[in-house]
């Protein structure tokens, strides 16, 4: 997945898969040529960490699972029609040697893994599907290709994950045994899925089973930071681990959506041997953050794990290979990562935890949760809106979803519809958030609310001071950074803009298709704009209806000279946007820090 990295304003660590055709393509007089497919993809678990820990390793790992890959395509009729770094998106005639193919492999790599070095070890997941795909040359495109991309990314790691319509197709032809996952959604799209049920994978939830319900409560589900244990021989590094574990603690707290577990109930099991079921049991805790902390020479290493007590489940989990120069910048670091990645890490969780939550007594937590599930899956409006309403009415102290509220709100505004309802948005949007900040002004949920509704009025300074006081209050906040990204780009800094905006994606991946409206828009401005339009590109690989991707493209493509696609774009882009049929109606729409470029690139495209 395309991935912004801290300090790298033009980079990505690893290539999107382009398994949606561009626009330039679709708009072709060409008659477009279909057929159905069998569709496998795979990708390595966790690459980009293995790169980061040891890229020689890794990438000879690769070679040898790929040349696993490729003999197993040769002998079942296999045809790779695209790679992405370490993924790998391949044809089949017959559903019956793609199913056979993915177990197989998944068998040899179980096989290889119990050969090597544990450094060396790679897990796939797999991903099969068979559906109507779009041929274009020699590749492959469209929706066959994207549920399989969808499904390899429910597979589990070692696993093989598949559609309905192909469980249908080859369940009484082959002699596998496979596990019923019911109706998922993945990403806006809904399918039936099945895993093949493998030596050495757990068996996941049936459609048939009840998911656990916890009791509806008012409070978020609480954390605890287990003290770190030191596996040095030296003792003296004691107060070392101590001290990371404590700096967890305190930066973790800043984020105050989920209560922390103080210090003192923490560390009263150290050196107990109780087992972190228990703790968390004892301590009222959902989610144990744990680790451990090595030496040796001028060499440490600091691993965390954040734990789901309910079923002793390991959902992250990071590892840190630093030299001890300083000591305290190493604890300063860790310690302010772990509490950055934690709490969106936890979100997430708890949103999967919502959509099983079947209960009708639910809390302002819950509502809060489900509301931000649909504003993530991009549900309507008004969907989001009642959901933030329930939560309001459930507990009125609690923040969160009313800086959820407030950018729904901001993202109707600034939507085509938006634009006529601008003055009962504002509206609505700065009742919400005066009463909320007039509630915990130090609050950076409360800060975020008054944060939108000054960036609404085009208040830059104030926009930039509120967000400057809630980074100052927890720098690892991802809606303050992106506020102050798009004040920087406002006042014409795009260079400072941008580099906040990475930072913000980092800390906040889920928030990517929002984000990287303001991130092609930025990229204009700082005329970067072979990057902007890969942006573009990407992001309508992805969302090929949105307009917003489709305009900023033709915007890029007229500044680029390339007159003759910009026109191509500008012409699906007019089809979809009938408000706008003349250079002055686009300027009333334009963002206004890139506003002369966007209207020359416009123009250039043809519109006048």
């Amino acid at each position: 997945m395309f991935r912004v990295e801290r300090g790298h304003v033009l980079g990505h660590s690893k290539p999107t898969r382009n398994i949606t055709p561009q626009w330039s393509d679709l708009m072709s007089n060409e008659r477009l040529i279909r057929k159905i497919a069998v569709i496998f993809v795979t990708d390595v678990v966790g690459f980009s960490t293995l790169m980061e820990r040891n890229e020689a390793l890794t990438l000879n790992s690769l070679r040898a699972c790929r040349a696993i890959l490729e003999d197993l395509f040769q002998e079942h009729s296999g045809r790779i029609f695209n790679t992405a770094g370490d993924s790998v998106l391949a044809e089949f005639q017959s559903a019956v040697s793609a199913t056979i193919c993915a177990t197989e492999f998944q068998k040899l790599i179980q096989e290889r893994n119990t050969s090597v070095a544990p450094e060396a070890k790679m897990h796939f997941r797999v991903g099969l599907n068979m559906g109507d795909v779009i041929v274009e040359g020699s590749n492959l495109y469209g929706e066959g290709v994207n549920v399989a991309a969808r499904l390899e990314a429910l597979s589990q790691a070692g696993g093989v994950c598949l559609s309905k319509n192909l469980y249908d197709f080859v369940s009484q032809k082959v002699e596998l045994s496979f596990n019923d996952l019911g109706t998922q959604k993945i990403k806006n799209t809904h399918v039936h899925a099945y895993d093949i049920a493998l030596e050495g994978i757990a068996a996941r939830n049936t459609a048939s089973a009840k998911p656990a319900v916890d009791k509806a409560t008012n409070k978020p589900p609480s954390v605890a930071v287990l003290p770190f244990v030191n596996m040095s021989n030296d003792p003296d590094q004691e107060y070392f681990a101590d001290g990371v574990t404590e700096d967890i603690i305190t930066n973790l707290s800043m984020w105050k959506t989920f209560p922390v577990i103080s210090r003192n109930s923490s560390f009263s099991f150290k050196d107990t041997g109780t087992k972190s079921k228990e703790i968390a049991l004892q301590l009222g805790a959902r989610y144990l953050v744990e680790g451990s902390i090595r030496k040796g020479g001028d060499k440490v290493r600091i691993t965390a794990n954040l734990i789901d007590a309910n079923d002793d489940r390991q959902i992250w989990s990071k590892r840190w290979d630093r030299a001890l120069d300083d000591i305290f910048d190493v604890q300063d670091e860790v310690s302010q990562e772990v509490a950055a990645m934690v709490s969106p890490t936890l979100r997430g969780q708890e949103q999967k935890r919502a959509a099983n939550h079947k209960t009708e007594n639910l809390s302002a937590w819950d509502e809060y949760i489900k509301a931000l599930s649909a504003f993530n899956a991009e549900a309507d409006f008004e969907t989001v809106e009642d959901l933030c309403h329930r939560a309001f009415a459930l507990d009125k102290q609690f923040t969160d979803p009313y800086f959820l509220y407030t950018k729904a709100l901001l993202k109707l505004r600034y939507s085509p519809q938006g634009y006529t309802q601008k003055d009962v948005i504002f509206e609505k949007l700065s009742r919400a958030a005066k009463f909320v900040y007039g509630l915990d002004p130090e609050n950076s949920a409360a800060i975020n609310c008054m944060v939108n509704v000054h960036w609404m009025n085009m208040d830059i300074d104030r926009t930039l001071a509120l967000s400057q006081k809630a980074l100052d209050i927890n720098p690892y906040d991802s809606n303050a950074n992106f506020s102050i990204s798009v004040a920087y780009a406002q006042n014409g800094d795009f260079e400072s803009g941008i580099r906040h905006l990475n930072w913000a994606f980092e800390l906040d991946p889920v928030s990517k298709r929002d984000w990287t409206v303001a991130l092609i828009m930025m990229n204009i401005g700082a005329d970067h704009l072979d990057h902007a339009l890969s942006l573009a590109n990407n992001a309508l690989a992805d969302h090929a209806s949105d307009t917003r991707y489709l305009g900023f493209k033709t915007v890029i493509l007229g500044l680029l000279g390339q007159e003759d696609a910009a026109a191509v774009c500008l012409s699906d882009f007019l089809a979809n946007r009938p408000e706008i049929n003349s250079l002055d109606d686009y300027e009333k729409v334009a963002p206004d820090a890139i506003k002369q470029k966007a209207l020359t690139g416009m123009r250039k495209a043809g519109l006048h």
